[in-house]
């Protein structure tokens, strides 16, 4: 008697959830509160009996009010990610496929003092989130009531449209100032010393600043003082001319308070007595920075003075350098 295969069992779909654009939030002032609203679509044909909603933004903004559905944790910065504070809620109210729901209230965010260029990512899935390879803070529940989503309308092609996928990204931009500084140095020695000079940049705040992902935040110009040479230069500098090096930073942003120290190696090969050389920004504009005092700074080498000169007995004569004439 011969046996029939058997049939293998169709898996269930998985679960076609959608995220609605989120508006840019633009004018925050520091230290107020803002909310947004946020809607979802189950673009499925079958309901879906629970998701979990995950909202994230950068260090420079914070939950407003926490719901007892959700915990709060912040995920450190790690590779090239910025840290985030993060909201992930689990919310136990079945989405009905082709219908738009939206949270019963806004979302409020906070935007603290150092905030200036943020962001809001919104996702929506059936698995609890994973706070990634960076790890995270332990979770801390909230208190308020519980975040709930209520229905909308059903949807239209154009909501379809307008929830495109599980995650959305929205600008968030707080009218707030930040003031890059450079600082210079000094250096003394004699012909064949090798001295350290050491750069530094540093964002006095009061905002943190990030800037375009996988570029440095700002550029640092260094040009070498005559008469020395280097001998080895910052590992985030490259050199435009023997004379001339450019400076990155080792992210894309700067907190408040941070900054780079950039320490070149000189040679000193020539006493030419007291030499300097410039540092400045380039690069990126800087409209957020109001104080241009500091925008500039010297690498200032004290080489000693030129061997092939002397003092007279009045202290006013002059060596002259052999194979050079005399005026007449």
């Amino acid at each position: 008697m011969a046996l029939g295969a058997v049939p293998a069992l169709a898996a269930d779909p998985e679960p076609d959830l959608g995220v609605g654009t989120i508006a840019p939030v633009k004018g925050v002032q520091p230290g107020s509160s803002f909310s947004t609203p946020l809607t979802f679509l189950n673009k499925g044909t079958a309901e879906v009996p629970a998701v979990w909603v995950t909202y994230a933004v950068p260090p420079g903004l914070k939950a407003d009010e926490t719901y007892k559905n959700c915990t709060y944790y912040t995920v450190p910065s790690y590779d090239e990610m910025p840290a985030s504070n993060v909201a992930s809620c689990k919310i136990e109210q079945p989405l009905k496929p082709g219908v738009v729901y939206g949270t019963a209230k806004p979302v409020s965010l906070k935007a603290l003092g150092s905030a200036f260029r943020e962001d809001l990512r919104v996702t929506i899935g059936t698995d609890a989130p994973d706070p990634g390879d960076g790890g995270s803070s332990e979770p801390v529940p909230g208190t308020g009531d519980p975040l709930t989503l209520v229905e909308k309308n059903p949807a239209t092609d154009a909501d379809r449209q307008n929830h495109p996928g599980p995650v959305a990204k929205a600008k968030v931009n707080v009218a707030n100032t930040a003031d890059f500084a450079l600082t210079g140095t000094e250096a003394k020695g004699k012909v064949g010393d090798k001295v350290t000079a050491t750069v530094k940049f540093a964002n006095k705040g009061p905002a943190r600043v990030q800037g375009n992902r996988d570029e440095s935040v700002t550029t640092v110009d260094v040009h070498i003082p005559k008469g020395t040479s280097v001998v080895k230069a910052h590992g985030f500098c490259d050199a435009v001319t023997t004379t001339h090096y450019r400076c990155g930073t080792s992210q894309s942003w700067v907190d408040v308070n941070g900054g780079e120290s950039y320490p070149f190696v000189l040679r000193i090969d020539k006493a030419v007595g007291r030499t300097t050389g410039e540092v400045s920004f380039t690069g990126q504009e800087r409209p957020f920075d109001h104080n241009a005092t500091n925008d500039t700074a010297q690498i200032l080498i004290e080489t000693g003075k030129d061997a092939s000169t002397a003092t007279g007995p009045t202290g006013t004569g002059l060596r002259r350098r052999a194979g050079c004439h005399s005026r007449p």
